[in-house]
């Protein structure tokens, strides 16, 4: 035994022996130190990714999400990326953009519901104003008015003597929205069950004073009517289909003058 530690002692007291033992060391230290790196960026993290094409304003269930395998430097290099499906689920994809099938979800792609800009309010012309006729699922004849959709605008009352009066009011008026009783959209890519409660127009300012005159007006009823196809492609102004009805409304109403100042600056 004590020969071999003498010799053990003679061996590590070489030089050569030691700066071989260094080297070696050394070696060893960047191998190991380089396999922990590699494996630190390399090791897989999981996160979600679509498993369908989804377009703006869908709102994401978990049924559009899978789940993938991506090195964690890919998670490192992209700040923006959403890891945790908690940050994705019922949650809605912004207006204007898609998420591709297959593609990773990234923040500012998927917004809350408040973040969703109103279409409906986008570009409005000066001198129109939104109107919002209530309605019904009988009224959308089952859903059948989509935004888009040129459609006609009938008139109803029963004057002193009991007649009744019907006929159509404006004619080719494009609708803007339609939204259910809480304001949201009824036919955004939704989990939800939405019944219609009012579609939304952009009208000339005299045609929606004569529409609020209406709607003021007892035993008045605006009825939306929906044409075909050919009729919104081929839409033309939207205009006054009956001198008669506005001199009905206008005689059961009071005109307001203008005010001086306004005049003034006109």
């Amino acid at each position: 035994m004590s020969n071999l530690i003498e010799t053990l002692k003679k061996f590590l007291g070489n030089k050569n022996t030691v700066t071989i033992l260094g080297i070696v060391a050394g070696v060893l230290v960047l191998i190991i130190g380089y396999n922990l790196r590699l494996k630190s960026k390399i090791n897989p993290v999981l996160v979600p990714y679509a498993l369908n094409e989804m377009s703006g304003g869908h709102q994401i269930t978990e049924k559009d999400i899978g789940y993938v395998k991506v090195s964690s430097s890919v998670v490192e290099n992209s700040p923006n990326l959403i890891t945790e499906a908690s940050g994705i689920v019922n949650k809605y994809v912004t207006v204007g953009t898609k998420i591709p099938k297959n593609s990773l979800f990234y923040e500012k792609i998927v917004v809350d519901k408040k973040e969703l800009p109103d279409a409906a309010f986008a570009d409005i012309k000066d001198g129109y104003t939104i109107y919002s006729l209530s309605v019904d699922l009988h009224k959308t004849y089952g859903n059948s008015i989509y935004p888009d959709n040129y459609i006609d605008l009938y008139f109803k009352a029963t004057d002193e003597q009991d007649h009744i009066i019907y006929g159509k009011f404006i004619e080719s008026i494009k609708v803007l929205d339609v939204k259910d009783d809480q304001g949201n959209h009824l036919f955004e890519d939704s989990i939800e069950t939405r019944e219609p409660a009012e579609l939304l127009f952009a009208v000339e300012d005299d045609i929606y004073l004569l529409l609020m005159k209406a709607e003021y007006m007892s035993g008045v009823e605006i009825i939306p009517v929906p044409r075909n196809s050919s009729y919104s492609q081929k839409a033309g102004d939207t205009v006054i289909a009956s001198d008669q009805i506005v001199d009905y409304i206008n005689a059961k109403s009071v005109a307001i003058p203008k005010d001086a100042a306004t005049e003034k600056n006109e």
